[in-house]
């Protein structure tokens, strides 16, 4: 009888990493199909994190009231100087979860390398969208209402060094993010937009005050901000000019879309500043507003995130009514936000007891959040899903659009739907 051959140990190694390697293969295929255990556990931790950190904002905000008083259009800054961190960084993790999946990313620093690209247009963007920012929140200000704003000069200092300082944070969060969820397995779609929102809402509200400190300096801040919108108009010409064509076309894509966003955002942050005196009154209420705005802004990004990799692979087709891959991810997207929500309430009375912030009673926070909260979440989710499927529609990347799109109609639609919660409960 011959003798089979011997195995030597090489060839079982290599069995056994093949094992491995197609294991990984399957489960990165369920990912796709909808979210399974694992990615609802990550989905949840990764939530509550961001709740627990917008909270922490929330009583930084609330703190801070005396300060908000003496710059009117501060508080209008807040709202939109936060979405637009979640814009520029939640797409970026977008696009590199995008990468993942398809087995592109790669981290380098070589100058024509997709991360490296990617960082470079986070930059330009986060530079350029901060002085937008402040210019709009100049001209929208007395258009909606609100007369009494700083001088354009100090909102662009507020604006810029605020986004500098933010992004110098969050860059290295999200390509840390990025590298260890391609290291270890796990589908960024579902931590990205929570962790990039809990980190932007802890960092961009203290790098807010900080820079308010510029503003007792009359000829600092006018130098400041002439040589801020300089640097923006040199960040924009010398993209333009790049031979990166990553680059360039994250910037031609971004830059629409964020304009548009960041009109919605200023709106927001004018209807906040409306009901300033409310929220003095009611520092427990201010606590809330960057808990309700982050978590639903968070939940509706991972819908959007892995809706974007799925219609980048196939996996589902825009179609007005969504398809059963796309209803199991709302669903569960859906499905996070009553117990995030009832955390959230649960934080805020907590941390406005701690700290002695006047209340209108934990009864009150508790309904507040989850009906305020609950109305931005299902706008989360219907914008997650159609302003995801239009731009497949209109053949520009999803991961661009998708994110920037759902995280400032949210801001809008949630501050909009607190103030009216706000209202029904007699606080106004």
């Amino acid at each position: 009888m011959p003798r089979l051959p011997k195995l030597s140990r090489h060839s079982g190694r290599v069995r056994k990493e093949g094992s491995y390697f197609r294991a990984r293969r399957l489960a990165r295929g369920r990912d796709l199909l909808g979210p399974d255990s694992v990615g609802i556990r990550q989905s949840l931790v990764a939530l509550g994190f961001c709740s627990l950190t917008a909270v922490v904002a929330g009583g930084f905000l609330a703190a801070m009231t005396g300060t908000l008083e003496r710059y009117p259009g501060l508080l209008v800054l807040v709202p939109a100087a936060i979405g637009m961190r979640g814009n520029i960084f939640g797409a970026l993790g977008s696009r590199l979860a995008t990468s993942i999946h398809a087995g592109t990313f790669r981290m380098s620093r070589r100058s024509e390398a997709l991360v490296t690209q990617n960082v470079l247009a986070a930059g330009v963007l986060s530079l350029v969208t901060a002085v937008m920012l402040a210019l709009l929140a100049k001209v929208l200000s007395p258009i909606f209402g609100l007369d009494s704003v700083i001088a354009v000069s100090d909102l662009i200092v507020l604006s810029v060094v605020g986004s500098l300082l933010s992004f110098l944070i969050l860059i290295v969060v999200t390509l840390g993010l990025a590298a260890r969820s391609a290291h270890r397995g796990w589908d960024l779609d579902d931590v990205n937009a929570p962790l990039v929102s809990a980190v932007g809402d802890v960092v961009t509200l203290p790098a807010l005050f900080i820079s308010s400190f510029l503003l007792e300096i009359d000829v600092l801040t006018t130098s400041l901000a002439v040589l801020f919108i300089l640097l923006g108009l040199l960040s924009l010409w010398w993209s333009r000019r790049s031979l990166l064509t990553t680059m360039r076309q994250v910037l031609s894509e971004s830059l629409p879309i964020l304009f548009a966003t960041g009109i919605l955002l200023v709106i927001a942050g004018v209807v906040i500043e409306h009901e300033l005196a409310t929220f003095v009154a009611n520092r427990a209420v201010l606590v809330l507003v960057p808990a309700c705005l982050a978590s639903a802004g968070a939940i509706g990004g991972i819908l959007s995130g892995r809706l974007s990799s799925k219609f980048h692979l196939g996996v589902i087709e825009p179609t007005a009514v969504p398809g059963r891959p796309a209803r199991r991810d709302l669903i569960a997207g859906l499905a996070f936000a009553v117990p995030v929500l009832i955390f959230n309430g649960l934080l805020a009375h907590v941390v406005s007891a701690l700290f002695g912030f006047e209340s209108p009673g934990f009864v009150s926070l508790l309904w507040i959040s989850v009906i305020g909260g609950s109305i931005a979440t299902l706008l989360a989710g219907a914008i997650g899903y159609y302003g995801t499927a239009l731009a497949v529609r209109a053949g520009v990347d999803p991961d661009t659009y998708g994110m920037p799109l759902v995280t400032s109609s949210v801001d809008l639609g949630g501050a909009a739907a607190l103030i009216l919660t706000i209202g029904w409960f007699g606080l106004s």
